[in-house]
């Protein structure tokens, strides 16, 4: 039996973010539009090469996105809303980069229409730390095949020498992750076939022989509607021309096996790194005629793999079928390759894999069950020693943390009396105006600071010039936002570098790259930190800023922390003890830096847990159990500061529907949340739920480079007071306006993960 490699999409944004440094060009207007699109193509070019050097047989092209892999989708099919149709026109790239990130008028993005108009919202995919951009639909939708990309990138492989299968995001996932407006979006589906199927005849007469179609909703718990909606969807697609790759990832089949074996594709691509109990009832399930590929390699995760029990675990499958081995998922959410790094500790490095490294990894299993395992015998060896080391490492374990995490009790996750209680406290030690203003927290990292840094790191200016110039920039963004008038200020945080980076820079148990980035949405890019021993923080991290701030202001200064569950989403988890632990011993060094604030003075902590939905499983039966450790590990964290210190959390770009219960537990005097995209329905959620404490919807979407006029975000908030009701307990107004302006002088998009640039909130603040 043969045994092939795949891979299901690789990392867009190129090996040091080049992708990245194209767009922010051709947005500035540095670049050209045919410069943008000559830089894309050879990064396409060089990703195909690659892979096929490390030995990938089959190969993705349609992978590569210039923003999102929805928005494609999205204009590929014309659904293009109407307040980005200026022209009527076939979609060019002002329109593209006016859905992804809205436009300010003439010239903007690339178009010179004078178009204003909001971005489109953005949200987590699935429980990924990647952003896709949510598709708009709306009663009586025409879908039309509005762009050749998918079949260009076929060719544009072709030319180049490779014959590559295209990814095409299936039509039923399509549309259960968009967003009806006066329709609900699954109802559309007999609408949009037609589009694919011209779609996959294209394809076809390009010479393409397979297409891979993601459909990752079928790991979801499905209803009958959306059961039906797959096997007409299929009915309709198969049989034209080409091969369907059905390929599922970020869990299960579950229930929806029975389904999924009887629908007429040619292949099927399962998880086997979230869901690896699937395999024997997919074979058994599954018609040998249907090829199968799959996913043993993690595509989310940087561990190197354990490549024994790899083989051992597919090997008797192999011996009975052809099969395709490859990534869980596309590799989109890990870094391009671990020789990049220089820096990492050798022996962190050791244990890991990158995106390159993956794709060797597949190389060697696939070698070995085709031709004997004598034949990768050093790649094997070397995978062993890896692991036992790692298992060894004296630096994974720490007896003090985890006896200090055996002794956490039921009195540290509650708060010392109810929140009404509390909120009367706080507005007497806080005395602030019925609708005060705050931002969410950093200021922009100006090209100014950024030169700054570089300088610092290099040794070109020592600590003590450093320290000087990121005072300087503190002060002038307090003056700032005093004479604008807000309530409760931010220092800004120039000294720091990212939300999750700077905490686990100064906690023990972290490795930091160089280059490990990978795409969060658009040109944004993180670096997140790899979490891989126990958590402990050994001295103070942000209370002499604070300090030092407060000591420039009689207004509140707000205390900025990262939360315990966004530090662990953000991060790259260890795989050797469950998440929830790992969770709680972070919670417990956020603790102690909540405690050290409190004694500094700190009247106003926020604990931000933008990442609380985005770990959420995939699975409702899974749903609680996260959600029970995740609550418990903010309050972990938040509890033990006294009545009248006012504990504040931030959440964006989520959907809160399935999850207010849990942000009602986790118990925070105030929330601020991103509601500007949404034209605040999210606030809808909240008033359903009666939250009981106190809310800031945000009204500026600093994601966007566009400004909102001030008519625009008062309307935002009389939207906002129209959902909240007064809080009956003092009968004050339940909403209380939020600045929304980010910047010195004017509002700029700021760097870190937070969204909305601002928030009305309510109550306290």
């Amino acid at each position: 039996m043969a045994i092939s490699v795949a891979t299901l999409g690789f990392p867009r944004i190129g090996p040091r973010r080049e992708l990245k440094f194209l767009l922010e060009a051709y947005w500035s207007g540095k670049k050209t539009a045919d410069e943008l699109r000559e830089g894309a193509a050879a990064l396409r070019a060089a990703a195909w090469a690659r892979q096929r050097a490390l030995g990938a047989d089959i190969l993705p092209s349609g992978d590569f996105s210039l923003y999102d892999h929805v928005l494609d989708m999205s204009v590929m099919v014309g659904a293009i809303p109407a307040r980005y149709r200026w022209d009527g026109a076939a979609a060019g790239l002002g329109t593209y980069f006016a859905m992804a990130r809205g436009t300010q008028g003439g010239g903007d993005a690339g178009c010179a229409h004078g178009l204003d108009a909001t971005a489109q919202e953005m949200t987590k995919w699935f429980d990924t730390n990647y952003h896709y951009m949510v598709p708009e639909l709306e009663a009586g939708q025409v879908f039309r095949l509005s762009s050749t990309r998918l079949v260009d990138e076929f060719l544009e492989a072709r030319a180049l020498g490779y014959h590559t299968r295209p990814v095409l995001l299936g039509p039923v996932s399509y549309l259960m992750l968009a967003k009806g407006r006066g329709v609900e979006p699954l109802s559309l589906l007999p609408a949009l076939l037609p589009v694919y199927e011209a779609l996959l005849a294209a394809l076809a007469a390009a010479g393409a022989d397979w297409v891979q179609i993601d459909e990752p909703c079928l790991v979801l718990d499905l209803d009958h509607g959306q059961h039906d909606a797959f096997a007409a969807a299929y009915a309709r697609l198969a049989g034209k021309g080409v091969k369907l790759m059905l390929t599922t990832y970020f869990g299960g089949l579950g229930e929806n096996l029975g389904l999924v074996a009887g629908l007429p594709v040619d292949g099927l691509h399962i998880d086997l790194v979230r869901a690896p109990e699937q395999l024997g009832p997919v074979c058994a399930r599954v018609p040998k005629t249907m090829l199968l590929s799959l996913g043993v390699i993690d595509g989310r995760n940087i561990w190197r793999a354990d490549l024994d029990a790899i083989l051992a675990r597919i090997a008797p499958v192999a011996a009975t079928r052809d099969l395709i081995v490859a990534p869980s998922c596309s590799l989109l959410h890990v870094p391009v390759d671990l020789a990049l790094e220089k820096r990492l500790d050798p022996e962190i490095a050791e244990w890991l894999a990158f995106a390159v490294q993956k794709i060797g990894e597949l190389a060697t299993i696939a070698k070995a069950l085709n031709e004997g395992e004598d034949g990768v015998a050093e790649q094997l060896a070397a995978t062993r020693a890896a692991a036992a080391t790692r298992r060894s490492s004296p630096r994974i374990h720490d007896p003090a943390v985890q006896d200090r995490l055996a002794g956490v009790d039921a009195a540290m996750v509650e708060r010392r009396s109810p929140f009404a209680a509390r909120r009367e406290l706080q507005r007497d030690r806080l005395g602030l105006p019925a609708f005060p203003t705050t931002t969410i927290g950093s200021f922009p990292q100006t090209p100014e600071i950024r030169k700054a840094r570089a300088a610092h790191i290099k040794g070109e200016i020592d600590d003590a010039a450093y320290a000087r110039y990121l005072r300087v920039e503190t002060r002038a963004a307090i003056k700032w936002q005093e004479e604008i008038g807000l309530d409760v200020l931010v220092h800004g945080e120039f000294e720091r570098n990212d939300m999750v980076q700077y905490f686990g820079e100064q906690l023990a148990g972290f490795a930091f790259t160089q280059s490990g980035w990978v795409q969060s949405y658009g040109s944004r890019c993180v670096r997140p930190p790899i979490l891989y021993g126990d958590v402990s923080r050994a001295e103070p991290m942000t209370v002499e800023w604070w300090r030092y701030a407060q000591d420039q202001t009689d207004k509140p200064m707000k205390g900025m922390l990262t939360g315990p569950v966004t530090i662990l989403n953000w991060s790259f988890v260890r795989d050797d003890q469950p998440r929830a632990v790992s969770c709680r011993q972070i919670a417990l060094a956020i603790r102690d830096e909540v405690l050290d604030l409190e004694r500094a003075g700190a009247a106003v902590i926020q604990i931000d847990e933008a990442a609380l939905r985005e770990g959420l499983p995939l699975r409702r039966g899974e749903w609680q159990a996260y959600l029970d450790w995740a609550v418990e590990a903010f309050r972990l964290a938040a509890s033990g500061v006294a009545d009248d210190t006012q504990i504040h959390t931030h959440m964006c770009y989520s959907e809160f529907n399935d999850i207010i219960a849990a942000i009602g537990a986790m118990d925070a005097d105030v929330i601020s949340i991103e509601t500007a995209r949404s034209q605040m329905e999210l606030l809808d959620v909240f008033a359903g739920y009666a939250y009981p404490n106190e809310i800031g919807p945000g009204v500026y979407d600093i994601h966007s480079p566009r400004i909102p006029a001030e008519s625009e975000m008062s309307e935002l908030l009389k939207q906002a007071s129209r959902r909240l009701p007064a809080l009956p307990a003092v009968g004050e107004p339940r909403l209380r306006a939020q600045d929304a302006q980010m910047g010195r002088g004017s509002p700029r998009p700021r760097r870190d993960g937070r969204g909305g640039a601002a928030a009305a909130r309510q109550g306290g603040l």
